[in-house]
């Protein structure tokens, strides 16, 4: 669903970090990582990560300039990689890759008009999660203790499925998708400036007079990322509808519309594939370890990423000193 459409109808507010404290939080590591990723290519001159064979590993940068903030507030941050593509998301990524084609077509041109700037922009939205990239991060995190979860299909279904179940205190993503997938609480901007929002799924429906159900129904007549919306529904007559036809197939009837493949994305929100697992919250990062391994080992320039290091070994400090008082 279209983010503007969701935060249409979604109960979000903005929560302290004083009334999170301590909590683990069952990140979406595609989308964390790829905001953080297009981030430092867009504002990091590329020398700064790149390799001398040529390989850019700007994720690194990323990744030690977007932790140390979930340390800094005591959250322990559970990052979910996306397992296996359902061929129901098949259109959509292959639109992602036409959109980063196009992207890079025009990066070119930029490029060769001396336009530096527009390049730069255009570059950050060229970029993809290489294998390198994939495997590098998850090499960074274990050296930095960072409990990594594989999904066997979406990570926010997987991250909504942790916060369900108890193994995670909230679901942490900058989509709205876990709120359908039935993530109770959903993180947001937890490393932006400032405080992050909530995302609340029981005070969402209650404010609608829906059941996750009707949401989900809802979401689909406006558009998912599985399906298009029906011509004409925007979210508040999206909801309008469901309380008054009862549901998706009594909308879809009196519109004389349909969405392909309906009753196959409808399920795939409600009961996602998903999997039970065991969580280490008590993490202690190797931050020397992990510098060797981002600046010697990767070649990464270490101006990039020491104070990022620092933060992470200040707050290491700091909250063992607030457990042990």
């Amino acid at each position: 669903m279209g983010n503007a459409d969701l935060r249409d109808l979604a109960s979000i507010r903005d929560v302290p970090f004083a009334e999170i404290e301590g909590s683990v939080v069952a990140v979406d590591a595609h989308n964390w990582l790829y905001r953080y990723l297009t981030t430092t290519v867009k504002w990091t001159a590329d020398e700064k990560y790149t390799t001398a064979d040529g390989v850019e590993v700007a994720n690194l940068i990323g990744v030690v300039q977007g932790l140390p903030k979930f340390f800094e507030h005591d959250l322990v941050p559970v990052m979910v990689f996306d397992g296996a593509v359902t061929d129901l998301k098949a259109d959509e990524v292959a639109e992602r890759r036409e959109k980063r084609e196009r992207a890079e077509e025009r990066r070119a041109a930029a490029e060769e008009r001396g336009d530096a700037v527009e390049a730069a922009r255009l570059e950050a939205r060229t970029q993809r999660l290489t294998d390198t990239i994939q495997e590098t991060t998850r090499e960074l995190l274990r050296l930095l203790d960072v409990p990594i979860v594989e999904a066997p299909a979406e990570g926010e279904a997987q991250c909504a499925h942790m916060a369900a179940t108890g193994t995670a205190d909230h679901a942490g993503s900058e989509d709205y998708d876990a709120l359908l997938f039935g993530a109770p609480t959903t993180l947001r901007q937890l490393t932006s400036k400032g405080d992050p929002e909530l995302m609340d799924l029981a005070a969402t429906l209650s404010d609608l007079d829906l059941d996750r159900q009707g949401l989900v129904d809802a979401a689909m007549l406006c558009g998912t990322d599985f399906n298009e919306g029906v011509r004409g529904i925007g979210p508040k007559t999206a909801v309008t509808a469901v309380r008054e036809h009862g549901d998706l197939w009594g909308v879809l009837d009196a519109r004389d519309a349909e969405i392909p493949n309906a009753e196959a994305i409808r399920e795939l929100f409600m009961d996602p594939p998903a999997a039970d697992v065991a969580v280490d919250a008590d993490v202690n990062p190797d931050v020397e370890a992990a510098r060797a391994y981002v600046v010697d080992e990767w070649g990464v320039d270490g101006d990039e990423v020491e104070r990022g290091f620092e933060r992470i070994a200040e707050s290491q400090v700091q909250t063992g000193l607030d457990r042990w008082t």
